[in-house]
């Protein structure tokens, strides 16, 4: 009885086999579906590399909260050439609470308004990079990933002919601790003042032919940065011929954490509108001229994570392509084979003639 039942049940698991074999004295081959054979497995080679290579690549996610940190000091960083001098220059930040950072942190350093090859090079490359970035948003993605790998991380380089130049320049460059508020960073004429009448700056008998407020940025960033990391207003050139000219960037600040395999870091992307126009009075344009940069904070934090397609994914799809290919190809295979048995014997050659060509499989 046991034997009887323990040949019952081998046998119902023989009849649930769903890979019924087929005898090699059924089976015949030919030229045909070797050259079938040779393509499929041609293709399930290049689309399991092109799967493998997928598989290594990373992709960076966005996650968007509500960033609860107010009480923290946010990091500017700024590198800037102006092309007037040092002593007729001051700069500092005013926020919207009215405290006054002073810009004792930032250096004034006496160059050459005109740059050298390499800085010429140097600012044509971030240019066309923000040219790129203008028109393919997405490229966001490359810099982040870019940055991580340390590319693009020089600084600008020094001019070789500083000591020939006639210093008719001030970089002015350092970093600078302001209150997570909306303010306003400005570059005019004269040197800062607190007086009981408020913020002011000081510029007693400076004549209005030397005012020139064309400028290159060099950097301009907010928060913690990573080297190679390109921002907005990096590498922007402004040149102009009038004396009395307001340059304007209007910033929108946003919160970001950046966390991948290799960094975390607490930094802050933003976004600009730019606006210039020349000072006239008479001619009803009023205002004061200099470079002011006016940033405001956003509420929302962004957080930036880099993401790798798990292994478990990876099988599946793998799978997914092998059986994929493995199925179609047997199905055209069989098509194919079932539609020239039918030209075969429309044109009376027999079914002997369309079995050689195309053999059951």
């Amino acid at each position: 009885m046991r034997r009887l039942s323990r040949k019952g049940a081998a046998h119902l698991v023989k009849e649930l086999d769903a890979f019924p074999k087929v005898p090699e004295s059924y089976v015949v081959t030919s030229a045909f579906g070797g050259t079938v054979s040779l393509i499929v497995f041609t293709l399930m080679a290049l689309l399991t590399i092109s799967e493998f290579l997928l598989y290594r690549e990373t992709w960076m996610k966005y996650e968007y909260e509500v960033d609860t940190d107010f009480l923290s000091k946010m990091k500017i960083t700024i590198d800037i050439t102006v092309a007037m001098k040092c002593e007729r220059l001051g700069a500092d930040v005013l926020d919207i609470a009215d405290d006054v950072v002073a810009s004792k942190e930032l250096k004034y350093e006496p160059v050459d308004f005109e740059p050298s090859a390499k800085q010429k090079l140097w600012y044509q490359v971030l240019q066309q990079i923000q040219g790129r970035l203008m028109e393919e948003r997405s490229l966001q993605d490359v810099l982040f990933k870019s940055a991580l790998k340390g590319y693009f991380s020089d600084p600008l380089p020094q001019n070789d002919s500083a000591s020939l130049s006639n210093n008719n320049a001030c970089r002015i460059h350092g970093q600078i601790y302001v209150n997570k508020v909306a303010g306003n960073f400005h570059i005019t004429l004269g040197k800062p003042i607190t007086s009981l009448l408020g913020h002011a700056h000081f510029a007693p008998m400076i004549k209005e032919e030397v005012y020139n407020f064309s400028h290159r940025i060099a950097c301009l960033s907010f928060g913690n940065d990573i080297p190679g990391h390109i921002n907005p207003l990096d590498g922007t050139e402004k040149i102009t011929s009038e004396h009395n000219h307001l340059f304007q960037y209007f910033i929108t600040v946003v919160p970001t954490k950046l966390h991948t395999s290799d960094v975390s870091v607490d930094m802050h992307q933003f976004s600009v509108t730019e606006r210039e126009r020349v000072i006239n009075h008479t001619a009803g344009s009023h205002g004061v001229s200099g470079i002011f940069i006016k940033y405001k904070l956003s509420p929302l934090m962004v957080r930036v994570s880099e993401v790798h397609m798990p292994l478990s994914v990876f099988l599946v799809r793998l799978c997914g392509i092998i059986g994929g290919i493995f199925s179609t190809s047997d199905l055209l295979h069989r098509l194919i084979g079932y539609f020239v048995d039918i030209i075969c014997c429309r044109f009376k050659l027999g079914p002997n003639y369309s079995r050689q060509i195309l053999p059951d499989s």
